[in-house]
C-alpha cells in the first residue's frame, strides 16, 4: 500500500521511523517532508497529506506534529479524510477496524520511536471491518460532513 507521509519541524525526529516501519511491513512511503527542523506550520503538512489520499495517489497516510493535535484538527476539515490521533497500538489499529480511518496522526513530543513503530505497524495492517454497525456510524458521520459542507462526503 502506497501511505503518504508528512511531518512538520516537531514531527521531523520520528520520519526515519515512520518511513522505516512502513518500508520494513512491505507498504511505500511517500516522503512529502519535512526535510528539516526549520519551522513549518502543522496545517499545511496536512494538507500536503490529505490532498494525496484525496486524489487517489496514496491509500492512507500518517502525518507528525509535536503532540498529532493539530495535524488531526486540520486533516478533518478536508470533506472524505477521516482522520485520528494515535499514542496506542489499540487505537492505531481500530480507529481503521471501526472508523475507516485513513489517516494516521501521532505526536512526536508525546511517544517515543519504538512505540511510534508499533503504532504505525498496526495500523497499516489494518482493515475495515464493513460491519453493519460501524457502516451506520459514518454514514451517520458523512451526513454531517453533507450538512455542514453542502456537498458529497466522499
Amino acid at each position: 500500500m502506497k501511505i503518504a507521509c508528512a511531518f512538520d519541524h516537531a514531527g521531523f525526529p520520528l520520519k526515519p521511523v515512520v518511513l522505516e516501519t512502513l518500508r520494513a511491513a512491505g507498504h511505500e512511503p511517500v516522503d512529502l517532508g519535512t526535510w528539516s527542523t526549520d519551522p513549518v506550520d502543522y496545517p499545511d503538512t496536512a494538507r500536503t497529506a490529505c490532498e494525496a489520499v484525496l486524489d487517489g495517489s496514496v491509500e492512507r497516510a500518517v502525518i507528525v506534529c509535536g503532540s498529532g493535535a493539530g495535524v488531526a484538527v486540520a486533516a478533518c476539515k478536508f470533506p472524505g479524510i477521516r482522520a485520528a490521533t494515535a499514542h496506542d497500538t489499540y487505537t492505531g489499529h481500530q480507529a481503521v477496524e471501526h472508523d475507516n480511518v485513513n489517516v494516521l496522526c501521532l505526536g512526536a513530543r508525546v511517544i517515543g520511536p519504538a512505540y511510534a513503530a508499533e503504532i504505525i505497524a498496526a495500523y497499516a495492517v489494518a482493515e475495515f471491518s464493513g460491519e453493519e454497525r460501524h457502516l451506520r456510524r459514518l454514514a451517520k458521520i458523512d451526513a454531517i460532513e453533507r450538512e455542514f459542507t453542502g456537498g458529497s462526503a466522499d
